[in-house]
């Protein structure tokens, strides 16, 4: 205890959360860095969609042309190119657009205002139309495999219902968001300063992780703009049948990963609800 005459030091936070961002920020845009951001993520999603779906049908092609049983990367190298993507690209754009990459992403970031309506719509029209165009470009090049083996496209494995696929692509999305939250939280940038640096690394390592538990029921969304962009290219059937399930799971997992980090893990309702019992007393 302290001494009487004696006044103990209060210690401020060693971080500053940034304020909410405005729902509708119409400034944005007058502001190259505003597109400067929307090319940074059509760019990202297209590069990401080139490489990984050529890797789903470069791997489908060798397995069914040999007989040797492990030709070619197998899930875990499906799995890898995933995650490596997604690290490599958070790691190149992340100073530029936040390294979004995913409108699931957005839309949790959204329901936290880390960033604006404005540009949350932008970010998922432009990862969408880069989606399209990277598969676009996969068509292009493998012209003679890709309708053969699937165009990439998520589906729902056969044996699987639709509840299951859509709690899997809500679990999925829940880990991949609430990664994101985690390994980008300025408390924690504050205190370790290796984190700043290694932040794109868990997220593309979640990416990977989520990839091994559910390729084998959905193929693996996760990420809504990887979905249509594969679904437009291929244009099947049954690539639209289940299509929703990729969109509305992940949606569903972001929002729930948005509420858990900053109102149960930040304290964000109690904060709240200390600030009106305080105003309400004074």
């Amino acid at each position: 205890m302290a001494k009487e005459g004696e006044h103990s030091t209060f210690h401020a936070k060693d971080y500053v959360d940034p304020p909410p961002a405005p729902l509708f920020d119409a400034s944005e845009l007058k502001k190259w860095s505003f597109y400067r951001a929307l090319i940074a993520e059509f760019i990202a999603t297209l590069l990401f969609l080139y490489i990984t779906v050529l890797t789903v049908i470069g791997y489908k092609s060798q397995a069914d042309t040999s007989t040797d049983s492990c030709a070619g990367v197998g899930i875990l190298g499906i799995a890898w190119a995933f995650g490596g993507m997604i690290f490599v690209l958070v790691y190149c754009t992340a100073g530029i657009s936040g390294g979004h990459i995913n409108p699931a992403v957005t839309f949790g970031l959204l329901l936290a205002r880390k960033v604006s309506l404005v540009r949350a719509i932008a970010y998922m029209v432009a990862q969408s139309l880069g989606a399209i165009c990277g598969v676009g470009l996969v068509k292009a090049f493998q012209s003679s495999y890709y309708n053969r083996y699937g165009g990439g496209a998520n589906t729902l494995a056969d044996g699987y219902s639709s509840g299951t696929g859509l709690g899997a692509e809500i679990i999925g999305t829940f880990v991949l968001v609430y990664t994101v939250f985690s390994a980008t939280d300025p408390k924690r940038k504050a205190r370790d300063s290796h984190v700043p640096v290694l932040a794109p690394l868990p997220i593309g390592f979640t990416v990977f992780m989520v990839h091994l538990a559910t390729i084998p029921i959905t193929g693996t969304g996760i990420n809504p703009a990887r979905s249509i962009g594969a679904a437009v290219i291929f244009n099947n059937d049954k690539a639209w049948d289940d299509h929703w399930i990729f969109w509305v799971g992940p949606m569903v997992g972001a929002a729930i990963a948005a509420f858990y980090h900053q109102f149960i893990l930040r304290a964000g309702a109690v904060k709240a609800l200390g600030s009106f019992r305080s105003q309400t007393h004074v």
